[in-house]
């Protein structure tokens, strides 16, 4: 099958890059044909190997806008993808591919089909939402109800069971998400039992994450063997870069910990992952109880074992041992998960390992990619 990909999401990297990335080369492995489309001015992060076709339209960024000039840039957004979606219209009716996924999307994207002919496009387009919060979820169920009636448009969210916040709806489909694996590697998947024991805190950087806090925890720890702390962050506004070099100026010379603020893709970031032993998440935002997290899916296919806050996607650790999990009210809490991670991590190695095993063959990408291409072709 001939499938398109539409993507308009300009990032630095990070997971929405491997996302994609994911998605084409697991419809390679099953033998589809992949095809990028991608408004006109659209800068590519990581070379794909698949062709590309370029659509009217322009990409818009909200990097450093505020005030009202955010609202013309949303404006603008919105006019852009009425473009692309005439042109995607266009290359369906001529032909061009068999079906189209559009690999993140919100509801913002169903409501601009209001708008286009793409609301009743010749070939099937399916379009994944990570996640549904509650302040968002109004709006998405009524986006979808508007479209029920269109058997093309398929509608994907990313979740952990068959409903969404107690919700259902016919033309919406509910399907895990994948982990991330070692793509550029030759990588066995094991438990990292090296000494000493490497503790990472990676991601994109955000305010939210509360860094500052997580240090001045860490650092009242005891530990019982040897232990290094790496900080990677990849900034994309300015205040959070500015934070973040802040964070770096304050602790940059503490023994056993080092930072590297820069974004990591493909190979340069696997081996990073490869060489830690578990990875650290005590940010507690809310969202992460509804949407899925990128750095615990990389953490899942990597066979790293994790800390994390309780609010971070609780269906997986319900179902596999794979880390501790600590309450998002406190340092003593914060504290407490770390000193017994790190103290029983030797004793408990071969446990992480078997359920990171049967968390990676319920998650594998594989298995996402057919599910997606079941929805597309109606069997789920």
């Amino acid at each position: 099958m001939r499938i398109a990909i539409f993507e308009s999401i300009m990032t630095p990297g990070g997971h929405e890059v491997d996302f994609d990335r994911l998605i084409v080369e697991e419809l390679r492995a099953l033998g589809h044909e992949v095809t990028f489309y991608v408004p006109q001015d659209f800068v590519f992060r990581f070379d794909y190997q698949v062709p590309v076709r370029r659509l009217p339209g322009k990409t818009a960024s909200y990097e450093g806008i505020k005030g009202w000039r955010k609202a013309l840039n949303s404006l603008r957004r919105e006019i852009n993808r009425q473009y692309c979606y005439r042109g995607l219209y266009q290359a369906a009716a001529r032909g061009e591919f068999d079906a189209c996924i559009v690999p993140t999307s919100t509801y913002r994207y169903l409501r601009a089909l209001k708008f286009s002919s793409l609301k009743a496009p010749p070939v099937p387009f399916l379009f994944i939402q990570h996640g549904l919060n509650p302040g968002e979820a109004g709006a998405y169920f009524r986006e979808a109800d508007n479209l029920a009636a269109s058997g093309n448009i398929k509608l994907v969210v990313l979740t952990f069971g068959s409903d969404i916040l107690g919700r259902r709806r016919p033309n919406i489909q509910c399907i895990n998400p994948p982990v991330f694996t070692a793509r550029d590697l030759d990588y066995k998947p094991a438990i990292n039992k090296e000494s000493p024991l490497r503790l990472g805190f990676f991601g994109q950087y955000r305010r939210e994450k509360n860094l500052d806090a997580f240090l001045d925890t860490y650092l009242s720890c005891t530990f019982s063997v040897p232990v290094e702390l790496m900080v990677q962050g990849a900034t994309v506004h300015p205040d959070d870069a500015a934070d973040f070099e802040r964070i770096i100026a304050k602790h940059g010379g503490t023994q056993g910990i080092s930072f590297l603020h820069k974004g990591l893709i493909g190979r340069e970031w696997q081996e990073a992952i490869a060489g830690l032993h578990a990875l650290i998440m005590p940010y507690g935002a809310e969202r992460y109880l509804y949407h899925w997290a990128g750095m615990l899916f990389t953490a899942i296919g990597f066979y790293r074992p994790v800390v994390a806050s309780a609010v971070i996607n609780p269906e997986v650790f319900a179902r596999y041992d794979i880390g501790i999990t600590f309450p998002s009210t406190g340092a003593p809490t914060l504290k407490d998960a770390l000193e017994q991670f790190v103290n029983t991590y030797p004793a408990k190695a071969a446990t992480y390992e078997n359920e990171l095993a049967k968390a990676n063959q319920a998650y594998s990408p594989a298995g996402f990619v057919k599910n997606i291409l079941a929805v597309m072709d109606g069997r789920i």
